[in-house]
């Protein structure tokens, strides 16, 4: 296993791509002997063949495609360090990852984070956008300190605090039958097209609960990754879109669409904050805070 240094494993890649030890040497700017006395080592060192010499060069065997997959990670992963690190010496004081579902991205975290930096400008955020549920799972394995979720998803064994609340609003054309209602129950819509967000998302989640709760079908004709694309499929008289209120605002708008308040329980949505049970480091830390006091909880 000592034979596993960064080095070496760059030099395995590097022939991987290459497809021959010489250019492999000439990308490491080392002589093609040196290349060929690390494989051999390396080999000799796991105990398998790990590339296979063909006419048109080398080729990796099944253990090799496995050890190429890891290596690959391993390279990225020091990269990653190397670059985090200089940050520290540029005076960069802590690293805080962050993954958030599409709502919270688009009504809260823009104006929120702002502040946040105004005031802690020595922190840098990475923030990822996630559907819900994988914003649960990126936390609870490690990916990130800190997710924004929908309340309605199982925050398993994470810590979960109320961040904002929102609500769900029916968009429509102006001219259609149901604009210009103070608000309906969602029972109204379904006999009409509808336009879904990607399948992972929690309102469609919700949407498709409902209407199996009801015991009719939900005529769904397209997903489409994002509340743009809900809008502006609905625009082009496609169907109705679920969507949140603040993100009509945004969006919708401009788009000069209509929007009608959905009136079920459901359409009432937490968003929360869920972090795994114990310590945050003190730039997490300062940031949960920052988020639970803009929420007024």
């Amino acid at each position: 296993m000592n034979r596993l240094d960064l080095k070496t494993l760059r030099l395995f890649a590097a022939i991987c791509e290459e497809g021959t030890l010489n250019g492999a040497a000439r990308a490491a700017a080392i002589a093609p002997s040196a290349v060929s006395k690390r494989l051999a080592e390396l080999e000799r060192a796991l105990g398998c063949i790990l590339l296979t010499r063909e006419p048109r060069g080398m080729r990796p065997t099944p253990a090799g495609e496995t050890l190429l997959h890891h290596t690959r990670r391993m390279l990225a992963s020091a990269e990653q360090i190397a670059l985090e690190l200089a940050e520290h010496a540029t005076g960069v004081r802590g690293i805080v990852r962050m993954l958030a579902n599409l709502s919270a991205i688009v009504q809260f975290l823009p104006e929120d984070l702002r502040a946040f930096l105004a005031r802690q400008s020595a922190i840098k955020i990475d923030l990822e956008e996630r559907p819900s549920g994988g914003v649960i799972r990126g936390v609870a394995e490690g990916a990130a300190e800190i997710g924004i979720c929908s309340g309605s998803v199982a925050a398993l064994d994470l810590r979960s605090t109320l961040y904002r609340r929102d609500r769900l609003v029916l968009v429509m054309r102006p001219e259609h039958p149901l604009a210009g209602r103070p608000q309906i129950a969602f029972a109204e819509a379904l006999g009409y097209d509808f336009i879904g967000l990607h399948a992972q998302s929690s309102i469609y989640d919700s949407v498709r609960a409902e209407a199996q709760r009801i015991g009719r079908p939900l005529r769904l004709r397209v997903h489409v990754p994002g509340f743009d694309a809900v809008c502006r499929m609905v625009q082009a008289d496609m169907g109705l879109g679920v969507v949140p209120e603040q993100v009509f605002g945004l969006i919708g708008g401009a788009m000069q669409l209509a929007a009608v308040p959905l009136r079920d329980p459901w359409a009432a949505r937490e968003i929360t904050i869920v972090t795994r049970p114990g310590t945050l480091s003190p730039a997490a830390g300062l940031l949960v805070a920052h988020l639970t006091q803009a929420s007024g909880t």
